[in-house]
């Protein structure tokens, strides 16, 4: 991992990739030291990928993993506003958070880099599909969509499933966000790969490029490695390649699909002004003629 210098319009990224044990505290323990060692190396906004301190605990409905949960303030949002203070780093942490009984988001912690909580984003979108069952555990997020200004920059967090709606970008970026976090966990059913699997890492990755494309802004993607099973079966194989792209679509750069890695990027925050000037698609929308968006379907 090469330091990474910044000029005064340029933030560095660190994407935290990494893999996933059954242990909560081992993986916030690595967690913390990537994190430690990409502000060392000149990250100066820091990004986990989703539910990092546990395995994808959703591919069975159990009330167990409901003991992986933890209030926020908490013990994870308290290690990293200490690592944040003494880095003066910006902190995305994606965790499984307790708001009361019977009542669970997933949910990603903003630490500015005094090591004040800006706020939290709860997810919005909740998938239910084969090994996906999030809706047995998370409540939709009741927060919005939401920007935060950083001391390097404004930031919106949006979570995995949320990258397939470009609404939830566009909302986003409507509050001046200038970069897009999405903390992920995606990966292939094992038995799909060979048959599904160029075309749904595909897609995926498309579809984030085009909100950066949409919104002149910079996209950044932590998703987690390995596979894994946690009831047996086949698992999840999670397919990394966590990923930067800039204010026109193109990949700024790319993890690997198999190693533990952090993605550690420059951005140029003035290329956002530049590109929504020349592509001007915030001043070309017709909003008096989207109040079809807010029904379900059209008939």
């Amino acid at each position: 991992m090469k330091k990474r210098s910044a000029s005064p319009q340029t933030v560095v990224l660190g994407l935290l990739q990494t893999s996933c044990s059954a242990d909560p505290a081992a993986n916030l323990k690595k967690t913390l030291a990537a994190a430690e060692r990409a502000a060392k190396a000149g990250a100066q906004i820091i990004c986990t990928q989703e539910l990092f301190r546990s395995q994808y605990f959703c591919q069975s409905e159990d009330h167990e993993n409901f003991k992986l949960a933890e209030r926020i303030p908490g013990p994870s949002t308290e290690a990293f506003q200490k690592l944040a203070r003494k880095h003066k780093v910006v902190v995305i942490a994606s965790l499984f958070e307790k708001r009361a009984a019977g009542l669970y988001h997933n949910t990603a912690a903003i630490i500015d880099a005094d090591g004040s909580l800006l706020g939290c984003y709860r997810k919005m979108h909740i998938p239910d599909d084969p090994l996906f069952y999030e809706k047995f555990y998370f409540t939709p997020g009741d927060l919005g969509f939401r920007a935060w200004e950083t001391r390097y920059g404004k930031i919106g967090v949006l979570i995995c499933w949320d990258q397939w709606y470009p609404e939830a970008a566009r909302l986003t970026a409507m509050q001046g966000a200038q970069i897009l976090f999405y903390p992920t966990a995606i990966g292939w059913h094992p038995n799909e790969k060979v048959e599904y699997g160029v075309n749904q890492h595909g897609a995926w990755e498309t579809i984030q490029r085009s909100h950066a494309v949409a919104n002149g802004c910079f996209v950044a993607v932590a998703n987690r490695i390995g596979l894994e099973k946690p009831v047996g079966g086949d698992g999840i194989e999670f397919w990394g390649q966590s990923f930067v792209a800039g204010t026109s679509g193109q990949i700024i750069a790319k993890a690997s699909v198999n190693r533990e890695e952090t993605l550690l990027v420059p951005v140029d925050l003035s290329k956002v002004d530049v590109t929504r000037t020349h592509w001007p698609f915030l001043r070309d929308r017709r909003i008096d003629a989207y109040d079809g968006l807010t029904k379900r379907l059209l008939d």
